[in-house]
């Protein structure tokens, strides 16, 4: 089970940005002599993909609704990718360790990537573009910060990685309180405001 901090860490970096957590695996498994990471994430293809589509997601994943489009295509691609990512740690685990090992990749990929799908759809009914920029980078900066020490002291990185998971589910509660409540009042001054016309339209 020695690999299911590193397991957990990885997952949570999937559901938030999949193709950063592989890319900065595979950098540090090649060049940083990180040994826990899978040999497959170190290939040139795998890096090569991962770059490619980690710059598109950088600039698609600031822009606001395009954020919310690309999460959506995301929901199957970052619960899977924390999913494989797991697989390759279990290596010769015994089939319940792989199981509860994979099983937990992918079950906090999915919890990670829906917090943050959650929260950008908050985040979007603001029409200015600077908080969604802002998030997207503190996404990017968490991400390569927690998965770089996941790679040398995982039981750290599982902590930080856990601690940054619950934060998240407590602000998807606290944003979508403020979201009904916003709605509420605007459904009650739409009311209000249509009542009179109602009342004139009558005499």
């Amino acid at each position: 089970m020695e690999a299911l901090p590193l397991a957990f860490t990885s997952g949570w970096a999937s559901g938030i940005n999949a193709y950063a957590c592989v890319l900065i695996l595979g950098l540090l498994g090649r060049f940083a002599g990180a040994d826990d990471v899978p040999t497959a994430l170190t290939s040139n293809g795998v890096l090569i993909a991962a770059g490619v589509l980690f710059a598109f997601e950088f600039v698609a994943d600031k822009i606001p609704y395009i954020d919310s489009a690309w999460d959506a295509i995301s929901t199957v691609i970052r619960p899977t990718v924390g999913a494989i990512i797991a697989v390759l740690l279990s290596g010769e685990a015994s089939t319940l360790q792989q199981a509860v090992i994979v099983t937990t990749g992918g079950l906090v990929a999915l919890l990670s990537h829906a917090v943050k799908s959650s929260l950008r759809l908050a985040i979007n009914t603001s029409p200015e573009p600077v908080t969604n920029i802002a998030a997207s980078s503190g996404e990017d900066i968490a991400v390569v910060s927690v998965i770089s020490l996941a790679a040398f002291h995982p039981e750290v990185a599982l902590v930080i990685a856990g601690i940054l998971l619950v934060l998240g589910l407590i602000g998807v509660y606290v944003a979508l309180k403020f979201i009904k409540r916003g709605y509420a009042r605007f459904k009650a001054w739409r009311e209000k405001r249509s009542a009179p016309a109602a009342g004139s339209s009558a005499v």
